[in-house]
This record gives C-alpha cells, structure tokens and sequence, in this order.
C-alpha cells in the first residue's frame, strides 16, 4: 500500500527492499561462482602445533591425498601456539573460500572453556568438514613396576590416598584432563604432575619419579613394544587395533572412563555449503584410501571420515564434557 502521507518514504521503504535484494542475489550469485570455481589455488591446512606430531602428520598424509582428488596442491602451515589460539584466529579470520582449513583437535575443545576469552567462538565461526580419525590415551607404567594391572594400581591407590603419583604434559593438555578424568571416574586419590613434554613424562618414568603416566599411545608405543615400558590400560571404549592385548579401563573396572584424542578439519564458518561438501568428499575419498589407512595405523590412528554435521555434534559434546573435567579439577582459567 501506497502511504499517501509520504509518498517519497514509501518509494524510499520499496528502494531500501530491492537493494536488499538485489545485494542478497549478488552475494548468492558470488557464492555460486566461487564454489563452481573451487578449488583455484593452493589449500592451506593450518596445524596448532609443532611438525612431527601426530597432527602434523596426520595433516600431512591426509592432505597429500586431498590435493590427488581436488587438482590443487594442499600445503602444511605450523602454527603452534597456547591452546592452538593462534591457529584459529587465522582460520577463523581467512577468507571463506574453503582454501584455508583448521585441524581440530581435541585441544580445540579444551580451550573453549579453559581460557577466558577468544579471539573467536570455538563454534560458531567454524564450519566441520569432517573428522580424520581417532587415537588412543593410554596409562603406562616402569617396565618393572609392581603395578603389572591396572587392578593392582587401583587397588594400591585406593589403600594409600594421595600417594600414587601420575605423570602428564603440561596442564590443561588433552594427556593432563584425561588423568583428571581417570582420578574422578575411578574415584581415587592420586597426585597428577605435569612436564613440559613427553620425553620429561617418560624420563621421570622410567627413573622412577613417578609411578605411572597418561599419554598418547602412539609416541609411546615403540618404548611399549621395546619392553621399556607397560601399558596397563587404554581410556577409550575399545582396545587399540595396533594393541589388542592390552585391555581398555572399562574393561579394568573402571566403568565409565572414556578419553579418546581425535582429529579433524573445520572452514571459515562463512565457506558455502557447496565447498564445505567438496572437501568432504575429497577427505572422506582420502581416508578410505588403503594406503592413508596404512600410514594413519603405523601412527596408532584409526582412520574415520564423518558428515560436517556429525564433527559439528562431536565438538559440542567435547566442549561440554572436557569443560566439566577442567571445572571439577578446579583448574584455573587461563
């Protein structure tokens, strides 16, 4: 209806509306093109943490067979940093044209609630593409520890409160909340120690300043398979492929104990559908690859593609049960 009292503010209201229109249409329209387009230049996966981990190689064999199935080059950028915050500022910030990708970790859903603040919203301004797949946590002990199960070191635990002393990296680390978890599942009284790094963790392990220690399986697995050292347990609900004789802890007694690392890839959460669709299928296509799946299994890593709606309800989930570990270890926020 015409508004005859002031016609120019309606004409005015009709312009505003077109224009509104008209801007959405070329921003659809520029969307299409860009996800026909894609990809047309080099893919970036940027990795919060050091070259030679997990991750990083993990990154590494995947992306590499991405770049077979999309046509362009997929290179590694490393930016390791506290909590992988710089990382995902960058991804968080890139342009949405699915050239740039985040490897989520674990860690990703850690410090959305042990930091006060971000530089971004740990989900809403990451689009999941899919997961890459899933290692695990294990609770190793000294070659001749009297702890041979990890029966014997609940049962020790609970008799001497507070004298059982447990190793992991630094605080706040996926190793370090998963000792965290195990102490309150468990409901034992142990004393965790952080290090400042694996090689520490295992050192003060074999010397026998610790009695035992939270890792990830795979850079301990070849002390394990050398005899150096003894896995009593892994946390997951099923027992490593690569490790099938050690049992998990729930099968230990310890019922609701859970605690797997994980990795994944996320985009800019403005990257069209379309694109975030392509890479999908593009790691979903890599990961179903014989020999990424071999590569992933030396490294202790079950190769697993998911829907982007299905990371999307992993990293909720992971939010809210990491955030309650860091709560109940009346671990300070950073």
């Amino acid at each position: 209806m015409v508004d005859s009292k002031h016609p120019s503010l309606s004409f005015f209201k009709s312009l505003v509306c077109v224009s509104a229109l008209t801007l959405s249409f070329v921003a659809n329209l520029a969307q299409a093109q860009t996800a026909a387009n894609f990809p047309n230049k080099t893919i970036k996966i940027v990795v919060p943490f050091g070259a030679g981990g997990i991750a990083d190689l993990t990154a590494r064999t995947v992306g590499a067979k991405m770049a077979e199935f999309l046509g362009q080059a997929v290179v590694i950028e490393n930016k390791p940093g506290a909590g992988g915050i710089a990382a995902g500022e960058l991804v968080a910030k890139s342009e949405p044209d699915g050239s740039t990708l985040l490897l989520m970790s674990n860690g990703t859903a850690v410090s959305a609630s042990l930091f006060k603040s971000l530089p971004f919203d740990t989900v809403k301004d990451f689009a999941p593409v899919s997961t890459l797949g899933f290692f695990d946590i294990a609770l190793v002990t000294k070659a001749d520890s009297p702890f041979k199960t990890l029966a014997d070191l609940l049962s020790f635990a609970k008799a001497n409160p507070g004298k059982l002393n447990v190793g992991t990296i630094n605080i706040g680390s996926t190793q370090n909340l998963a000792a965290e978890l195990f102490k309150s599942t468990a409901s034992i009284n142990v004393q965790i120690v952080p290090f400042n790094g694996t090689p520490a963790v295992i050192t003060a392990l074999r010397g026998g300043q610790i009695d035992a220690a939270v890792e990830i399986l795979g850079p301990v697995k070849t002390q394990i398979d050398a005899k150096a050292i003894h896995a009593l347990a892994v946390m997951g609900l099923k027992r490593a492929p690569s490790m099938p004789n050690v049992p998990t802890a729930k099968e230990s007694g310890v019922t609701n104990m859970n605690a797997a690392s994980w990795n994944a890839l996320a985009v800019s959460a403005k990257t069209p559908k379309d694109i975030v669709a392509k890479l999908n299928v593009a790691v979903t296509a890599a990961l179903v690859s014989a020999d990424v799946k071999q590569k992933l299994d030396s490294l202790g890593v079950e190769a697993v593609a998911s829907r982007p709606e299905v990371l999307g309800e992993l990293l909720n989930a992971e939010i809210k049960r990491w955030g309650e570990v860091i709560t109940r270890a009346n671990i300070p926020k950073q």
